[in-house]
């Protein structure tokens, strides 16, 4: 894949809260725009080479540029107005210039983030921008083109798989039918772009910096070989400067986590929402994928990473435009103190999803504790029996955060599938991983950009990173749900309560051969399922309730020191976890009915079919007495059969037949006891395998002594 270039940032507003009030801006924000966002980024190109030149830091380690650019020090008229009324005390946010709509907006109730509002009293949302939805349009064909491409490569690699089980018995017919010879394996080229399509180099990872300042806000994409750069400090404008790069538990992950908490002071602890010892925010995130790009994942992993002839030309690549100046380097130490080899399928291995029966993964710390896929089969889900959720997977994956005193927040999750749910489900299943950022009507990170897209930080409680990590958590925490969309989709706890009406449904179908068997393995594979949530829902009521704590200390300190609120119509810290909370909590409660109500419909299940045994048993016991009477006249008039017919007989009176009775006597004596005798060591021959085991295991104890 193409290393993605660096371009300048872009506010891009999907979700609007007023109809009138977003009409009347858009005339005059394409008018504005140009001008307000002449600088995107502090971290610019000029800044990157201005940077080259500084001697070598006393650590040791390599020089890291510095952010401050020329682009930065030339304030707009729009940030020295923000330098100026930042600086006067006041409880509600300052008006913005050039723009009456956008002041009226910001004084009004209607405009403030409220999840209370979104969720309870739910509003129509405006479509998006036509300029913002063409270029996410464009995005999508370009990468939809790239993975028609790769997906026929995936194709004949799997043909080519598959036929490798039965190599000699398709060479014998392959000499005969054209069709049944075994398909050319793709080149080594198409091989490794076919990796790296699925699991992009770790330079080459996009990477998503949004900045928020008053009444502004940007977005730009960069790569993670870029990553470095753009933490280092965030322009004057910027509050709250927020890195999200697509990384799981491993060795990059873990390398840029460390580097990333080096390079500043970090900010108010989290001392109860956190571990012992680790006072940053981590939660698990259920999310939805597609199935069938979830398999391929899978597949391509898996059969790839062990053909040793793509091994040198993937490692090759994995940092072939990095630009940082220790990730590499940190990544390779932290390899060889691990004792584990930092190729590129080790690097790539975190970005595959979990599955539900893949264990809990909150709690984690260091990269060996990642996942390793095992199978190539994904096992089915019973969710998928919905009829709305038919071609999906449920996934995990860790969400953690860490934050820095300089305001800059950097978030860590492999999360690549859709955590809202509506009606176009299958709609944003099918859009390309790299594009679902994009996507505020199925990303959840997405989605919480789009709320300050347009008003940057101007409706915050307090302009800190702590408000917006608050924020962050408490909104990709909840997910995945339909809330946003007005609840027209189906949420996961109806979806499970109609699977288990389904399941029990089934007990009560005709007796057919088998089906109580597969009917306990669903049974047992939903229970699974809803052990799983449930214990994910657990964890999250305990980080919530830690973070309860922990912003009334924050609120406390604030109050102490007498710092008022930025805008004290916004919704506070302590709010926001309160309805997190809440959420979480009557989730938790349902899962744990649903799951009670499955154990013991499993229960009655096993009830049922034991006394469908006891009736069959007595049906069989009637039976058997009909067969004894029966026996009984069997064995009376079996030998009178016997002796009337052999005395009965006349072999010399048969027409030529000059053999005696001596003769019959040898033949069908001998095949009556070999009959015999072939018959009773079948029935025997189980008790004779295990007789001749343990006697081979004495003698081989023996032998041994």
């Amino acid at each position: 894949m193409d290393s993605p270039a660096r371009s300048p940032g872009t506010g891009e507003s999907n979700e609007v809260w007023d109809l009138s009030t977003q009409l009347t801006k858009s005339e005059s924000v394409s008018s504005t725009s140009d001008r307000d966002r002449r600088h995107s980024s502090s971290a610019s190109g000029t800044s990157a080479s201005a940077n080259r030149d500084h001697s070598p830091a006393s650590d040791g380690r390599r020089t890291r540029p510095s952010v401050t650019s020329i682009a930065a020090s030339l304030p707009t008229v729009r940030e020295m107005h923000h330098r100026r009324t930042s600086s006067q005390p006041s409880l509600a946010a300052p008006p913005l210039p050039h723009n009456s709509s956008l002041t009226a907006s910001l004084n009004s109730e209607e405009t403030v983030v409220s999840s209370k509002k979104v969720l309870t009293n739910f509003q129509k949302v405006a479509g998006r921008d036509p300029e913002i939805e063409a270029r996410r349009l464009r995005k999508i064909s370009r990468c939809n083109t790239e993975y028609f491409y790769q997906k026929g490569i995936y194709k004949r690699l799997m043909d080519w798989y598959d036929t490798s089980y039965n190599c000699l018995q398709n060479r014998t017919l392959g000499l005969f039918l054209k069709s049944r010879r075994r398909p050319a394996l793709p080149s080594n080229d198409e091989l490794i772009g076919l990796a790296r399509h699925y699991y992009p180099a770790r330079a080459d990872l996009k990477v998503q910096v949004c900045d928020f300042g008053l009444g502004r806000a940007e977005r730009t994409e960069i790569s993670l070989g870029q990553i470095e750069e753009y933490w280092q400090a965030k322009p004057d404008w910027v509050d709250v400067r927020w890195i999200h790069a697509p990384l799981g538990l491993g060795l990059a992950h873990s390398s840029v986590e460390d580097i990333f908490l080096h390079d500043g002071q970090p900010g108010k602890e989290f001392e109860n929402g956190g571990a012992c010892g680790w006072p940053y925010l981590e939660t698990e995130v259920l999310n939805i994928r597609s199935h069938q790009n979830f398999q391929e994942m899978r597949d391509v992993y898996l059969i790839l990473s062990k053909m040793t002839e793509l091994e040198e030309e993937l490692d090759r690549s994995s940092f072939k435009n990095d630009e940082n100046s220790s990730l590499q380097s940190d990544i390779e130490w932290r390899a060889k103190h691990l004792a584990m080899p930092a190729n590129y399928w080790n690097l790539v291995s975190s970005d595959m999803p979990w599955q539900l029966s893949e264990g809990l993964a909150i709690g984690i710390r260091g990269p060996t504790e990642g996942l390793q896929p095992i199978s190539r089969q994904i096992g089915q889900q019973t969710l998928c029996t919905h009829p709305f959720y038919r071609n999906c997977h449920m996934v995990r994956n860790i969400f953690r955060c860490f934050h820095r005193s300089d305001g800059i927040l950097l978030t860590l999750s492999p999360m690549a599938g859709v955590n809202f749910l509506d009606q176009k489900l299958s709609q944003h299943l099918s859009e390309p991983a790299d594009a679902i950022f994009d996507n505020e009507n199925a990303s959840a990170p997405g989605y919480v950009f789009s709320a300050f897209a347009d008003q940057g930080s101007s409706t915050w409680h307090r302009r800190t990173v702590e408000w917006f990590l608050t924020y962050l958590i408490t909104e990709v925490g909840v997910t995945p749900h339909s809330h946003r969309q007005g609840n027209n989709a189906p949420n996961l706890h109806f979806a499970y309560q109609a699977v288990i009406n389904d399941l029990k449904r089934r007990r009560y179908a005709p007796w057919r051969k088998d089906e109580t068997v597969r009917l306990v393995r669903d049974y047992l594979t939903c229970v699974d399922e809803l052990t799983t949530v449930k214990l994910i829902c657990q964890k999250q009521v305990d980080l919530f309730k830690g973070m309860q704590q922990d912003v009334r200390r924050f609120e406390a300190e604030d109050n102490r020191a007498r710092r008022t609120p930025d805008f004290p119509q916004g919704e506070s810290m302590h709010e926001r976890v309160k309805w997190a909370l809440t959420m979480v909590k009557s989730r938790h409660d349902t899962f744990e009915s649903l799951l009670n109500d499955a154990k013991q419909s499993m229960e009655a299940l096993f009830q049922l079919r034991s006394i469908e045994q006891n009736e069959l048993a007595i049906v069989s016991d009637s039976q058997n007495k009909a067969v004894l009477i029966f026996t009984g006249v069997t064995i009376v008039f079996l030998p009178l059969s016997f002796f009337t017919s052999y005395y009965g007989m006349n072999l010399s009176t048969i027409v030529d037949t000059p053999r005696t009775e001596g003769y019959f006597w040898k033949v069908c004596g001998s095949a009556a006891l070999f009959i015999v005798l072939v018959v009773t060591l079948g029935a025997s021959r189980h008790w004779l395998k295990q007789m001749w085991k343990s006697r081979r295991s004495v003698k081989h104890h023996h032998n041994m002594v």
